[in-house]
């Protein structure tokens, strides 16, 4: 890294990086190593892996250039950070089960930040995929009692939410109050994830997954009768969809 940002014979394009320019490569690389994951493509994960780490490098070698930290404060900080939040490994701390390990986790994190006096809400990256955000947002506002104990009201929000976009497109409402409703659906439905302990990020790939699997079954049907989609007709495809689906369900 450091022959990559070297003045004068470095790479011209790695030499123009700050941190700001960096980050959309570095979310994109943690992206593509959930996609490997997810596909269980352990070769590929290996390289996205190298990729990932090759990106906390450019940043401490960065900061190393301005004086600030180096790659090996990187890795001290997170040994001596891991090492105090688990008490119960590297000391004498015992805790009766994982929630009880968890909650005291947290305590210990809070301790750590002194947690901001400006509000209850600090702290949660603008950065992050925005349903993630609005769990971690719902997940602070829990802490001080603003939470649904229940899943019945969640689902009955989720009903209110739809019905209050339903009118909106009835009454055929502008670009941005659809907008509006429809942020507030998903924030709902973020909020039953939740509750039922579930990443609706995760959720959602693998949903994105099963379209994209079943829409090329559909294509490869349509194919091998000499056609493609637009050649076909709704009807048509989704009674393709229907025979993809029960193609999947185990025997």
């Amino acid at each position: 890294m450091a022959r990559l940002r070297d003045p004068n014979h470095g790479c011209p394009w790695d030499r123009e990086q700050t941190y700001a320019t960096i980050v959309p490569h570095t979310i994109e690389e943690a992206y593509e190593v959930a996609d490997a994951i997810a596909r269980e493509d352990w070769a590929e994960l290996r390289d996205e892996l190298g990729d990932l780490l090759f990106q906390v490098v450019f940043y401490a070698q960065i900061a190393r250039e301005e004086g600030r930290f180096e790659f090996e404060d990187v890795a001290r900080g997170i040994v001596e950070k891991m090492t105090r939040r688990h008490p119960h490994v590297f000391a004498d701390a015992r805790y009766a089960d994982a929630d009880e390990q968890t909650a005291a986790w947290e305590r210990l994190k809070a301790a750590e930040k002194a947690e901001s006096p400006t509000g209850v809400l600090e702290g949660v990256p603008l950065a992050l995929p925005a349903l993630t955000r609005a769990v971690k947002l719902q997940k602070k506002a829990s802490k001080v009692g603003f939470d649904w104990g229940a899943l019945e009201p969640i689902l009955a929000k989720i009903e209110e939410e739809i019905g209050e976009i339903r009118h909106e497109i009835t009454t055929r409402a502008p670009a941005e109050r659809l907008a509006d409703e429809l942020g507030d659906v998903l924030f709902a439905v973020a909020n039953l994830a939740r509750h039922l302990k579930l990443d609706p990020e995760a959720a959602l790939r693998g949903t994105n997954q099963k379209f994209e699997r079943r829409f090329r079954r559909i294509e490869q049907w349509l194919a091998e009768d000499g056609r493609a989609p637009a050649q076909s007709t709704l009807a048509e495809m989704d009674a393709l969809w229907d025979r993809a689906k029960i193609a999947e369900k185990p025997t």
